[in-house]
């Protein structure tokens, strides 16, 4: 027996109603106004009854060519087929290192920091391993990695007087990979984030859409 959409964990409906929003969105359907309102309320519901309720009005419903723009959009960059070296160091002694850009993930990343500051940033990066470990080593500093939306994250940090913030967003991330973090901070922090708000994210690729799909101005207010 097929279970009801109202049924569904709260999660997986809440990606079906942002898409839906999204959709009508760029095919005209809501403003921009609107859909900015109905986005925060889908990403603020804490039920699959207020969830729904913020598309009962709406007709229009994802198709496939939606879905395959959605998956090129918010996937990570990921081939099995790319080399990558094996191992890569990032080191900062008194000063700030990065690693940034279109650049190919390899297996292990060393993250050396000693009162300094580095940035490791997976945003554009090409993932060549389904698993990645990030070994810390990070001594009265500061690491800040950037992860996309659909990496998975895996936290075994030792720390000692510091702090391990992780603000990477919950998306479905059957397909992406997963970045092991394991390592030591000693009054220091490490923090993962994602570059933009799931919410910027969101309003980038629903105004993708609606350029593509030409409907310019065209949205009623609802």
């Amino acid at each position: 027996m097929s279970v009801k959409v109202e049924d569904r964990p709260i999660e997986q409906v809440r990606e079906q109603v942002i898409d839906q929003l999204i959709y009508n969105y760029s095919h005209g359907v809501i403003s921009v106004d609107a859909f900015e309102r109905r986005l925060d309320s889908a990403m603020d519901a804490p039920n699959n009854d207020a969830l729904l309720a913020l598309v009962e009005d709406l007709t229009l419903n994802t198709d496939q060519q939606y879905k395959a723009e959605k998956q090129s959009q918010f996937k990570p960059h990921y081939s099995a087929q790319q080399n990558s070296d094996d191992d890569f160091t990032l080191r900062s002694i008194l000063g700030s290192n990065e690693r940034s850009g279109q650049w190919v993930v390899p297996k292990n990343i060393y993250l050396s920091n000693f009162m300094g500051s580095v940035v490791l940033d997976f945003t554009n990066a090409i993932f060549a391993h389904q698993n990645v470990t990030i070994h810390v080593n990070c001594i009265f500093g500061s690491d800040e990695i950037y992860v996309p939306e659909h990496v998975n994250v895996v936290s075994k940090m030792f720390c000692i007087l510091s702090s391990l913030e992780n603000k990477s967003v919950s998306l479905n991330k059957r397909q992406g990979p997963t970045i092991h973090i394991e390592g030591k901070a000693v009054m220091g922090s490490v923090e993962v984030k994602i570059k933009r708000t799931i919410k910027e994210k969101f309003m980038s690729f629903a105004n993708e859409l609606k350029t593509q799909f030409g409907t310019g101005n065209n949205n009623r207010s609802l």
